[in-house]
């Protein structure tokens, strides 16, 4: 593939350093501030990024775009830990959630960048499910976190080849600030959320969301009457109760895609983003 276009980029950008290949491809550094919990989306141009019986849906909406599937394997390779849901996880039955899965052809340059960055070669796969009720043939569950509710302990799986931790439930599923304490604890200090729209509208609606990276494809899905189709925060709620707006960090292009960067703020203050140091549980 071809470098992103860089069409536009705040001053802010701390400088940094990577390896050569994808700094070029990417247009200069990525500069997250950690600890920071941040989001990628790939979007139709209607809106669309869900669209439910559908297989490999990320790649349907960008239109197996190059570019996308770049961004998507550089901001998995610059996490500690990717956090996903139970439903993430059922509708990616092949999914593995590593760089060089989104990006083959550049795998060794996201191998050398997380040494640089002191990671370890893989990021964590962290699985939230407050029901418990995974498979655990997933290939995307071998040497996961599954952090999971009381109830939802007592139904996973006893093969599971996961590590199992247990946060307190919260009333629309499990404990979120929980279960980001809980990252903290263990060092995961920049945790790339793929999580679907659900558990994403829930770490909006709460402040938790510090940035988002939104594919912007050029492709309309359109949304039928009861196809179950979502937006971003699914159901979640915001408007007219609760503001929360980005501020535009960067703009990329690939052709008629537009690679948009955002840092999320709640009413007329910056979010928490994940502000770090959690109180205590």
């Amino acid at each position: 593939m071809g470098p992103l276009e860089v069409l536009m980029e705040t001053g802010d950008q701390e400088p940094e350093e990577m390896p050569v290949g994808l700094m070029g491809l990417y247009g200069g550094g990525l500069a997250l501030r950690p600890p920071v919990v941040f989001a990628n989306f790939v979007s139709s141009l209607d809106g669309v990024v869900d669209i439910p019986g559908t297989g490999r849906v990320g790649r349907l909406l960008s239109g197996d775009s190059p570019g996308d599937r770049f961004v998507m394997g550089l901001l998995r390779a610059s996490a500690d830990a990717v956090l996903i849901g139970a439903g993430t996880l059922r509708a990616s039955p092949g999914s593995t959630w590593l760089p060089e899965q989104a990006c083959p052809e550049q795998a060794a340059g996201f191998l050398e960048l997380r040494r640089r960055k002191g990671l370890s070669p893989s990021p964590r796969v962290v699985v939230a499910s407050a029901r418990g009720e995974l498979d655990p043939a997933h290939p995307g569950l071998r040497g996961a976190l599954v952090v999971t509710g009381e109830a939802g302990g007592a139904r996973l799986p006893r093969e599971l080849d996961a590590e199992v931790v247990h946060v307190p439930d919260g009333p629309a599923g499990l404990d979120l600030r929980a279960v980001l304490r809980q990252l903290v604890a263990r060092g995961f200090r920049t945790i790339l959320s793929e999580a679907g729209p659900s558990l994403t509208g829930q770490l909006v609606a709460q402040g938790l969301l510090g940035e988002l990276f939104l594919t912007l494809s050029p492709l309309l899905a359109g949304w039928p009457a009861g196809g179950g189709r979502r937006g971003l925060l699914g159901e979640t709620e915001l408007l007219p109760g609760l503001s929360v707006g980005g501020e535009l960090v960067s703009v990329r292009r690939q052709g008629a895609h537009l690679f948009l960067r955002y840092r999320l703020r709640r009413g007329s203050g910056l979010s928490d983003g994940f502000s770090g140091e959690p109180s205590p549980a």
